[in-house]
């Protein structure tokens, strides 16, 4: 009993430690955007202000065919700047969101659409935690977040994929996909797949924010009724939420069996 016991106790420490690298500096993420995109620290500030307009500003709207060509294509490192600029000011949030994930992380962990990789790079740091398959189909970020992981020195827990199907892996233990879903053209499609990589002890995070903005400063969320009814449909008949006490929009979810 006593032996659990301090097991349970040096865990503890390490997800604190984890939780509180993130709230100091989010993971030297300031830095390594500096050295990565070569901006000196007197011009970060701005870039980073800036960086939610530029991307908003850079959607050409209904004129997009693919919605995964505004990602691929058009938006370079101004997605880098926007989600960069919103986990700094999210920070206490983003916390949480990692203190769920400290919950129910396990083994094999898939991480999709990992953006600048604060998701997947505290996974890689968990003992709890065999591998993560950082999944992104943009070039930029799976290259940041690469360059990050060297740089934390969690390189060797961490495999960049373009696709699921890249990471060739089955079955995963973990799927993380946060604010994701309302980028996609098909979320119910989406979660249909994450369903198949899932075995009934398998636990997938999700949220998702369906709702354009008051002033459309949100151009790339998808809000097509038909397309959220399509997925809370599919959500319903393929998950079933499992309880946790934070009190965030994340939501945790096991297969039916």
């Amino acid at each position: 009993m006593i032996f659990v016991l301090e097991i349970k106790i040096k865990k503890l420490k390490k997800d604190s430690f984890i939780l509180s690298e993130f709230l100091d500096n989010a993971f030297n993420l300031k830095s390594h955007l500096m050295e990565f995109l070569s901006i000196k620290e007197c011009d970060l500030d701005g870039f980073l202000s800036n960086a939610k307009m530029n991307l908003a500003n850079l959607h050409p709207g209904d004129a997009l065919s693919d919605v995964s060509d505004f990602y691929t294509e058009i938006v370079g490192d101004r997605h880098l700047a926007d989600l960069a600029a919103w986990h700094i000011t999210s920070k206490d949030y983003i916390a949480d969101t990692l203190k769920l994930q400290q919950r129910f992380s396990t083994d094999l962990v898939l991480d999709f659409g990992g953006g600048i990789g604060t998701h997947a790079l505290a996974n890689a740091m968990s003992s709890n935690v065999e591998h993560v398959f950082f999944v992104d189909i943009n070039k930029t970020n799976r290259q940041f977040v690469e360059y990050r992981a060297k740089e934390l020195g969690v390189e060797k827990k961490l495999t960049f994929c373009r696709t699921i199907k890249d990471a060739q892996i089955s079955k995963f233990d973990t799927i993380i996909c946060l604010d994701v879903l309302e980028h996609l053209a098909d979320p119910a499609s989406q979660i249909e797949i994450f369903n198949e990589t899932m075995d009934c002890n398998s636990i997938a995070l999700f949220n998702w924010y369906f709702f354009k903005g008051e002033k459309n400063e949100y151009p790339f969320h998808i809000d097509d009724s038909q397309i959220i009814d399509n997925f809370f449909k599919t959500l319903q008949s393929n998950f079933l939420e499992v309880f946790h006490p934070i009190l965030i929009t994340t939501r945790a979810y096991k297969k039916i069996r």
